[in-house]
């Protein structure tokens, strides 16, 4: 007699969020907000930006997962969106990956500061993420992605895992940046090669549209210091890069490049 045993997916988390601003009495304010799922919204007082703060209540990404968001940046308005507290993703079953889909539209003199916190790989994770946002002639825009390789404090190694990455923005319709990452594998041992990251458990990338960007250049080169690199893709866009042994070392260098580049107006999750 044989015995068959079934096995079993784990529930598959969903999430949706679609926000939009608008402009009133010279203040930017919640335009339109759906919300579904595992991902939800928050918006604490703040001045004339509108603040949203995304949470992921599932605890993390893992295989079959999926999360949207779409965002709305009106013309004359200003939204700073950032996230809770670091995302996760998790050891996924074989053959099942988790997506999350980000697209932005700025409009106008519209301004969006893209600042999520740190995406955090654990080993076996099966992720792919893409970022698409397009901008209007006159937008501005300030974007950083920090990812984590494993937890270094508790001695975690990414010997296996998958992760896609890929962030696309536009101006007036035409490519502006592109950046792609693609690990598969070892990926510890493939992050250790020279040519790659030499040992670096943690990177940044990032990207300023503003007619300020090659006056700031010099200052956010000095705060990289020997850990990153920035360049002027064009006069008024600056895009960095930084790796680092830990996150904690990567918060060091990369929190006074934020603070210079929104103006000190990071959100206050960064600081907790």
């Amino acid at each position: 007699m044989q015995t068959h045993i079934a096995r079993i997916s784990p529930p598959r988390a969903r999430g949706r969020v679609s926000l939009s601003s608008k402009q009133v009495n010279g203040r930017t304010v919640l335009s339109d907000l759906h919300q579904s799922g595992a991902f939800k919204v928050v918006f604490p007082r703040s001045d004339d930006w509108l603040r949203p703060i995304l949470l992921n209540t599932s605890g993390g990404v893992t295989g079959g997962d999926r999360f949207a968001l779409d965002v709305h940046v009106a013309a004359d308005t200003q939204i700073s969106l950032t996230t809770q507290a670091a995302e996760r993703a998790y050891r996924a079953q074989p053959g099942e990956v988790g997506h999350i889909r980000t697209t932005a539209k700025v409009f106008g003199k519209g301004c969006l500061h893209w600042l999520p916190q740190e995406l955090i790989l654990y080993n076996g994770c099966a992720l792919d993420r893409r970022l698409r946002i397009d901008l209007s002639a006159k937008a501005r825009l300030l974007m950083v992605e920090p990812v984590v390789f494993g937890r270094a404090a508790m001695g975690e190694i990414l010997t296996e895992g998958h992760f896609h990455d890929r962030i696309e923005v536009t101006r007036a319709g035409q490519p502006l940046y592109r950046d792609a990452l693609r690990l598969e594998g070892d990926i510890a041992a493939k992050l250790a090669r020279v040519g790659t990251a030499q040992g670096a458990a943690a990177m940044a990338s990032g990207l300023y549209v503003a007619s300020n960007a090659e006056a700031v250049l010099d200052a956010v080169r000095q705060h990289l210091g020997d850990l990153g690199g920035a360049s002027l893709l064009q006069p008024d866009v600056l895009a960095l890069r930084l790796i680092a042994p830990d996150s904690h070392i990567l918060r060091q260098h990369l929190l006074p490049v934020l603070d210079l580049l929104s103006q000190s107006t990071l959100p206050i999750s960064w600081r907790l």
